[in-house]
Protein backbone atom coordinates (compact mmCIF):
# COMPACT_ATOMS: atom_id res chain seq x y z
CA UNK A 1 0.00 0.00 0.00
CA UNK A 2 1.33 3.41 -0.97
CA UNK A 3 0.05 6.57 0.73
CA UNK A 4 0.92 10.08 -0.46
CA UNK A 5 1.12 12.76 2.25
CA UNK A 6 0.06 16.24 1.10
CA UNK A 7 -0.52 19.55 2.84
CA UNK A 8 0.18 23.27 2.51
CA UNK A 9 3.42 24.71 3.96
CA UNK A 10 3.56 25.02 7.79
CA UNK A 11 0.73 22.59 8.54
CA UNK A 12 3.07 19.97 10.07
CA UNK A 13 3.22 17.67 7.03
CA UNK A 14 6.97 17.01 6.98
CA UNK A 15 7.15 16.71 10.79
CA UNK A 16 4.40 14.09 10.62
CA UNK A 17 6.01 12.24 7.70
CA UNK A 18 9.40 12.10 9.43
CA UNK A 19 7.99 10.95 12.75
CA UNK A 20 5.59 8.35 11.26
CA UNK A 21 8.27 6.71 9.17
CA UNK A 22 10.79 6.72 12.01
CA UNK A 23 8.28 5.45 14.62
CA UNK A 24 6.94 2.76 12.32
CA UNK A 25 10.39 1.51 11.48
CA UNK A 26 11.39 1.15 15.11
CA UNK A 27 8.15 -0.15 16.63
CA UNK A 28 8.01 -3.27 14.48
CA UNK A 29 11.73 -3.91 14.26
CA UNK A 30 11.55 -3.49 10.50
CA UNK A 31 14.54 -1.93 8.77
CA UNK A 32 13.53 1.58 7.80
CA UNK A 33 14.50 2.05 4.20
CA UNK A 34 14.73 5.32 2.36
CA UNK A 35 14.08 4.67 -1.29
CA UNK A 36 14.22 8.37 -1.90
CA UNK A 37 14.61 11.30 0.54
CA UNK A 38 10.80 11.63 0.52
CA UNK A 39 9.84 7.94 0.71
CA UNK A 40 9.64 5.83 3.87
CA UNK A 41 8.57 2.23 4.31
CA UNK A 42 6.81 1.40 7.56
CA UNK A 43 5.79 -1.94 9.07
CA UNK A 44 2.14 -2.43 9.96
CA UNK A 45 2.04 -3.33 13.69
CA UNK A 46 0.25 -6.67 14.13
CA UNK A 47 0.47 -8.47 17.49
CA UNK A 48 -0.82 -11.68 15.89
CA UNK A 49 2.54 -12.07 14.11
CA UNK A 50 4.43 -12.15 17.43
CA UNK A 51 2.12 -14.85 18.78
CA UNK A 52 2.49 -17.03 15.66
CA UNK A 53 6.26 -16.49 15.52
CA UNK A 54 6.52 -17.85 19.05
CA UNK A 55 4.12 -20.75 18.38
CA UNK A 56 5.99 -21.90 15.25
CA UNK A 57 9.42 -20.77 16.44
CA UNK A 58 9.78 -18.98 13.10
CA UNK A 59 13.25 -17.90 12.00
CA UNK A 60 11.85 -14.69 10.48
CA UNK A 61 8.84 -12.40 10.94
CA UNK A 62 7.67 -10.25 8.03
CA UNK A 63 4.91 -7.70 8.66
CA UNK A 64 2.78 -6.05 6.00
CA UNK A 65 4.23 -2.67 5.00
CA UNK A 66 2.99 0.74 3.98
CA UNK A 67 5.02 3.06 1.78
CA UNK A 68 4.65 6.75 2.65
CA UNK A 69 5.52 9.38 0.06
CA UNK A 70 6.03 12.94 1.26
CA UNK A 71 4.64 14.90 -1.68
CA UNK A 72 6.27 18.32 -1.89
CA UNK A 73 5.38 21.30 -4.03
CA UNK A 74 1.61 21.12 -3.66
CA UNK A 75 0.76 24.81 -3.15
CA UNK A 76 -1.73 27.26 -4.62
CA UNK A 77 -0.92 27.48 -8.33
CA UNK A 78 1.00 24.17 -8.39
CA UNK A 79 -0.93 22.96 -11.42
CA UNK A 80 0.34 26.06 -13.23
CA UNK A 81 3.96 25.48 -12.19
CA UNK A 82 4.06 27.26 -8.80
CA UNK A 83 6.08 25.65 -5.99
CA UNK A 84 7.63 22.48 -7.39
CA UNK A 85 4.99 22.59 -10.09
CA UNK A 86 4.13 19.36 -11.84
CA UNK A 87 6.80 17.37 -10.03
CA UNK A 88 4.20 16.49 -7.38
CA UNK A 89 1.86 15.03 -10.00
CA UNK A 90 4.05 12.04 -10.87
CA UNK A 91 4.53 11.22 -7.18
CA UNK A 92 0.86 11.46 -6.29
CA UNK A 93 -0.41 9.47 -9.29
CA UNK A 94 1.37 6.33 -8.07
CA UNK A 95 -0.33 6.33 -4.65
CA UNK A 96 -3.36 4.27 -3.54
CA UNK A 97 -4.72 7.00 -1.29
CA UNK A 98 -3.90 10.54 -0.17
CA UNK A 99 -3.23 11.55 3.44
CA UNK A 100 -4.08 15.25 3.59
CA UNK A 101 -2.55 16.98 6.63
CA UNK A 102 -4.60 20.02 7.65
CA UNK A 103 -3.72 22.51 10.34
CA UNK A 104 -6.27 22.62 13.16
CA UNK A 105 -4.08 24.32 15.81
CA UNK A 106 -3.59 28.01 16.65
CA UNK A 107 0.01 29.14 17.20
CA UNK A 108 1.17 32.71 16.63
CA UNK A 109 4.76 31.45 16.27
CA UNK A 110 3.90 29.31 13.24
CA UNK A 111 2.78 31.56 10.40
CA UNK A 112 0.03 30.18 8.16
CA UNK A 113 0.66 30.63 4.45
CA UNK A 114 -2.78 32.29 4.07
CA UNK A 115 -2.61 34.30 7.29
CA UNK A 116 -5.23 32.43 9.35
CA UNK A 117 -6.21 28.89 10.39
CA UNK A 118 -9.05 27.59 8.20
CA UNK A 119 -8.71 23.86 7.42
CA UNK A 120 -11.64 23.71 4.96
CA UNK A 121 -10.16 26.58 2.93
CA UNK A 122 -6.80 24.74 2.93
CA UNK A 123 -8.46 21.50 1.78
CA UNK A 124 -10.23 23.34 -1.04
CA UNK A 125 -6.98 25.05 -2.09
CA UNK A 126 -5.28 21.70 -2.62
CA UNK A 127 -8.40 20.05 -4.09
CA UNK A 128 -8.56 22.83 -6.68
CA UNK A 129 -4.98 22.13 -7.78
CA UNK A 130 -5.78 18.43 -8.14
CA UNK A 131 -8.98 19.24 -10.04
CA UNK A 132 -7.04 21.50 -12.47
CA UNK A 133 -4.52 18.71 -13.05
CA UNK A 134 -7.37 16.22 -13.71
CA UNK A 135 -9.08 18.59 -16.16
CA UNK A 136 -5.82 18.71 -18.15
CA UNK A 137 -5.76 14.89 -18.31
CA UNK A 138 -9.40 14.75 -19.43
CA UNK A 139 -8.89 17.51 -22.03
CA UNK A 140 -6.05 15.52 -23.60
CA UNK A 141 -8.23 12.40 -23.64
CA UNK A 142 -11.13 14.25 -25.29
CA UNK A 143 -8.80 15.68 -27.96
CA UNK A 144 -7.27 12.26 -28.68
CA UNK A 145 -10.49 10.20 -28.70
CA UNK A 146 -12.53 12.89 -30.42
CA UNK A 147 -10.57 12.37 -33.64
CA UNK A 148 -11.94 8.85 -34.16
CA UNK A 149 -15.32 9.20 -32.42
CA UNK A 150 -17.31 9.87 -35.60
CA UNK A 151 -16.64 6.38 -36.96
CA UNK A 152 -16.51 4.45 -33.69
CA UNK A 153 -19.53 4.08 -31.37
CA UNK A 154 -17.42 2.97 -28.38
CA UNK A 155 -15.04 5.94 -28.76
CA UNK A 156 -18.03 8.28 -29.08
CA UNK A 157 -19.45 6.81 -25.84
CA UNK A 158 -16.10 7.34 -24.10
CA UNK A 159 -15.85 10.97 -25.27
CA UNK A 160 -19.36 11.63 -23.89
CA UNK A 161 -18.25 10.11 -20.57
CA UNK A 162 -15.08 12.24 -20.54
CA UNK A 163 -17.16 15.37 -21.14
CA UNK A 164 -19.37 14.44 -18.17
CA UNK A 165 -16.28 14.05 -15.97
CA UNK A 166 -14.96 17.43 -17.16
CA UNK A 167 -18.27 19.17 -16.34
CA UNK A 168 -18.26 17.52 -12.89
CA UNK A 169 -14.68 18.72 -12.23
CA UNK A 170 -15.46 22.22 -13.51
CA UNK A 171 -18.21 22.39 -10.89
CA UNK A 172 -15.39 22.11 -8.34
CA UNK A 173 -16.29 18.53 -7.40
CA UNK A 174 -13.67 15.76 -7.05
CA UNK A 175 -13.99 12.79 -9.43
CA UNK A 176 -14.53 10.40 -6.49
CA UNK A 177 -18.02 11.90 -5.97
CA UNK A 178 -19.16 10.88 -9.48
CA UNK A 179 -21.67 8.07 -9.80
CA UNK A 180 -20.04 5.59 -12.20
CA UNK A 181 -21.83 2.24 -12.66
CA UNK A 182 -21.73 1.43 -16.40
CA UNK A 183 -19.22 -1.40 -17.04
CA UNK A 184 -17.30 0.45 -19.79
CA UNK A 185 -17.25 3.67 -17.78
CA UNK A 186 -15.92 1.91 -14.65
CA UNK A 187 -13.06 0.48 -16.77
CA UNK A 188 -12.21 3.86 -18.36
CA UNK A 189 -12.46 5.68 -15.04
CA UNK A 190 -9.81 3.36 -13.56
CA UNK A 191 -7.54 3.85 -16.60
CA UNK A 192 -7.60 7.66 -16.25
CA UNK A 193 -6.07 7.36 -12.75
CA UNK A 194 -7.43 10.78 -11.79
CA UNK A 195 -5.95 12.44 -8.71
CA UNK A 196 -9.35 13.44 -7.32
CA UNK A 197 -10.62 9.86 -7.74
CA UNK A 198 -8.21 8.70 -5.03
CA UNK A 199 -9.63 8.11 -1.54
CA UNK A 200 -8.54 10.68 1.06
CA UNK A 201 -7.70 10.47 4.76
CA UNK A 202 -7.61 13.82 6.56
CA UNK A 203 -5.01 14.09 9.32
CA UNK A 204 -6.24 16.94 11.50
CA UNK A 205 -3.07 18.28 13.12
CA UNK A 206 -4.07 19.51 16.59
CA UNK A 207 -2.29 20.77 19.70
CA UNK A 208 -1.42 18.37 22.53
CA UNK A 209 -4.44 19.60 24.55
CA UNK A 210 -6.88 18.42 21.87
CA UNK A 211 -5.44 14.94 21.52
CA UNK A 212 -7.12 13.18 24.48
CA UNK A 213 -10.68 13.64 23.11
CA UNK A 214 -9.58 12.98 19.49
CA UNK A 215 -10.19 16.63 18.59
CA UNK A 216 -13.90 16.47 19.56
CA UNK A 217 -13.77 19.87 21.31
CA UNK A 218 -11.79 21.52 18.50
CA UNK A 219 -14.14 23.46 16.13
CA UNK A 220 -11.61 23.22 13.27
CA UNK A 221 -11.60 19.39 13.51
CA UNK A 222 -15.42 19.36 13.52
CA UNK A 223 -15.43 21.33 10.25
CA UNK A 224 -13.01 18.86 8.69
CA UNK A 225 -15.21 15.93 9.80
CA UNK A 226 -18.32 17.55 8.28
CA UNK A 227 -16.44 18.22 5.04
CA UNK A 228 -15.10 14.64 4.90
CA UNK A 229 -18.60 13.15 5.20
CA UNK A 230 -19.49 14.51 1.75
CA UNK A 231 -16.79 12.42 0.06
CA UNK A 232 -16.82 9.41 2.39
CA UNK A 233 -13.30 10.27 3.59
CA UNK A 234 -11.71 9.19 6.87
CA UNK A 235 -10.53 11.72 9.50
CA UNK A 236 -8.27 11.27 12.49
CA UNK A 237 -6.77 13.76 14.95
CA UNK A 238 -3.01 13.76 15.35
CA UNK A 239 -0.43 16.00 17.00
CA UNK A 240 2.65 16.03 14.75
CA UNK A 241 4.72 17.46 17.59
CA UNK A 242 3.78 14.59 19.92
CA UNK A 243 4.37 12.04 17.14
CA UNK A 244 7.88 13.45 16.80
CA UNK A 245 8.49 12.90 20.52
CA UNK A 246 6.99 9.37 20.37
CA UNK A 247 9.28 8.44 17.47
CA UNK A 248 12.31 8.87 19.76
CA UNK A 249 11.03 6.34 22.32
CA UNK A 250 11.18 2.54 22.50
CA UNK A 251 7.97 0.48 22.65
CA UNK A 252 7.56 0.37 26.47
CA UNK A 253 8.29 4.08 26.92
CA UNK A 254 5.94 4.86 24.03
CA UNK A 255 3.05 3.04 25.74
CA UNK A 256 3.66 4.86 29.05
CA UNK A 257 3.90 8.20 27.25
CA UNK A 258 0.56 7.63 25.46
CA UNK A 259 -1.11 6.57 28.73
CA UNK A 260 0.15 9.74 30.46
CA UNK A 261 -1.44 11.77 27.66
CA UNK A 262 -4.71 9.83 28.01
CA UNK A 263 -4.40 8.60 24.43
CA UNK A 264 -5.17 5.01 23.41
CA UNK A 265 -3.06 4.79 20.25
CA UNK A 266 -0.40 6.65 18.31
CA UNK A 267 -1.00 8.65 15.13
CA UNK A 268 0.63 5.89 13.10
CA UNK A 269 -1.80 3.29 14.50
CA UNK A 270 -4.76 5.59 13.75
CA UNK A 271 -3.51 6.22 10.23
CA UNK A 272 -3.01 2.51 9.49
CA UNK A 273 -6.54 1.70 10.75
CA UNK A 274 -8.02 4.54 8.69
CA UNK A 275 -6.19 3.49 5.52
CA UNK A 276 -7.14 -0.19 5.85
CA UNK A 277 -10.77 0.82 6.44
CA UNK A 278 -10.86 3.33 3.57
CA UNK A 279 -9.24 0.98 1.05
CA UNK A 280 -11.17 -2.08 2.27
CA UNK A 281 -8.03 -4.04 3.16
CA UNK A 282 -7.50 -7.04 5.45
CA UNK A 283 -4.53 -9.28 6.32
CA UNK A 284 -4.26 -13.04 6.24
CA UNK A 285 -1.33 -14.83 7.86
CA UNK A 286 1.06 -17.65 6.94
CA UNK A 287 3.30 -19.30 9.51
CA UNK A 288 5.96 -21.99 9.71
CA UNK A 289 9.51 -22.67 10.89
CA UNK A 290 11.02 -20.48 8.16
CA UNK A 291 8.76 -17.43 8.37
CA UNK A 292 5.61 -15.91 9.86
CA UNK A 293 4.16 -13.29 7.55
CA UNK A 294 1.17 -10.97 7.05
CA UNK A 295 -0.25 -10.55 3.54
CA UNK A 296 -2.46 -7.58 2.71
CA UNK A 297 -5.42 -8.20 0.39
CA UNK A 298 -8.67 -6.47 -0.53
CA UNK A 299 -11.71 -7.60 1.47
CA UNK A 300 -13.68 -10.10 -0.63
CA UNK A 301 -10.61 -11.73 -2.25
CA UNK A 302 -11.03 -15.44 -3.01
CA UNK A 303 -8.48 -18.06 -1.95
CA UNK A 304 -6.66 -18.52 -5.33
CA UNK A 305 -6.12 -14.76 -5.74
CA UNK A 306 -4.97 -14.48 -2.12
CA UNK A 307 -2.48 -17.29 -2.84
CA UNK A 308 -1.30 -15.32 -5.88
CA UNK A 309 -0.05 -12.59 -3.51
CA UNK A 310 2.62 -15.06 -2.38
CA UNK A 311 3.50 -16.30 -5.87
CA UNK A 312 1.71 -16.46 -9.22
CA UNK A 313 2.35 -20.24 -9.28
CA UNK A 314 0.24 -20.59 -6.12
CA UNK A 315 -2.73 -19.04 -7.93
CA UNK A 316 -2.15 -20.88 -11.20
CA UNK A 317 -1.86 -24.32 -9.60
CA UNK A 318 -4.26 -23.74 -6.68
CA UNK A 319 -5.75 -26.99 -5.31
CA UNK A 320 -7.09 -26.00 -1.88
CA UNK A 321 -6.44 -23.89 1.21
CA UNK A 322 -6.08 -25.26 4.74
CA UNK A 323 -7.63 -22.52 6.87
CA UNK A 324 -7.98 -21.84 10.58
CA UNK A 325 -9.08 -18.58 12.21
CA UNK A 326 -6.27 -16.98 14.27
CA UNK A 327 -8.51 -16.87 17.37
CA UNK A 328 -9.37 -20.60 17.08
CA UNK A 329 -5.71 -21.53 16.59
CA UNK A 330 -4.56 -19.58 19.66
CA UNK A 331 -7.38 -20.91 21.85
CA UNK A 332 -6.49 -24.47 20.77
CA UNK A 333 -2.79 -23.96 21.58
CA UNK A 334 -1.40 -25.40 18.33
CA UNK A 335 -2.40 -26.58 14.84
CA UNK A 336 -2.71 -30.25 15.82
CA UNK A 337 -5.15 -29.46 18.65
CA UNK A 338 -7.14 -27.16 16.32
CA UNK A 339 -7.39 -30.02 13.77
CA UNK A 340 -8.57 -32.44 16.46
CA UNK A 341 -11.33 -30.00 17.40
CA UNK A 342 -12.39 -29.76 13.76
CA UNK A 343 -11.48 -26.06 13.54
CA UNK A 344 -9.17 -26.42 10.53
CA UNK A 345 -11.11 -26.32 7.25
CA UNK A 346 -10.24 -27.39 3.71
CA UNK A 347 -11.46 -24.59 1.43
CA UNK A 348 -11.71 -24.47 -2.38
CA UNK A 349 -11.56 -21.86 -5.13
CA UNK A 350 -14.72 -20.01 -4.06
CA UNK A 351 -13.63 -19.43 -0.46
CA UNK A 352 -13.50 -15.73 0.47
CA UNK A 353 -10.52 -15.09 2.76
CA UNK A 354 -11.26 -13.46 6.13
CA UNK A 355 -9.08 -11.11 8.17
CA UNK A 356 -6.84 -13.13 10.49
CA UNK A 357 -7.15 -16.41 8.60
CA UNK A 358 -4.02 -18.54 9.07
CA UNK A 359 -3.61 -20.34 5.75
CA UNK A 360 -1.54 -23.11 4.21
CA UNK A 361 -2.03 -23.26 0.44
CA UNK A 362 -1.82 -26.55 -1.48
CA UNK A 363 -0.93 -26.14 -5.16
CA UNK A 364 0.45 -28.09 -8.08
CA UNK A 365 2.21 -26.56 -11.09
Amino acid sequence: MKLGIVGLPNVGKSTLFNSLTKAGAESANYPFCTIDPNVGVVAVPDKRLDVLTEMYNSAKTTPAVIEFVDIAGLVKGASKGEGLGNQFLANIRETDAIVHVVRCFEDSNVIHVDGSVDPVRDIETINLELIFADIEVIDRRIAKNGRGANNNKLLAKEVEFEKRIKAHLEDGKPAITMDVTDEDEVKWFKEYNLLTAKPVIYAANVSEDDLADDGASNPHVQKVREYAKETGSEVFAVCAQIEQEISELDDDEKQMFLEDLGVAESGLDKLIKASYSLLGLISYLTSGADETRAWTIVKGTKAPQAAGKIHTDFERGFIKAEVVAFKDLIESGNMLAAKEKGLVRQEGKEYVVEDGDVILFKFNV
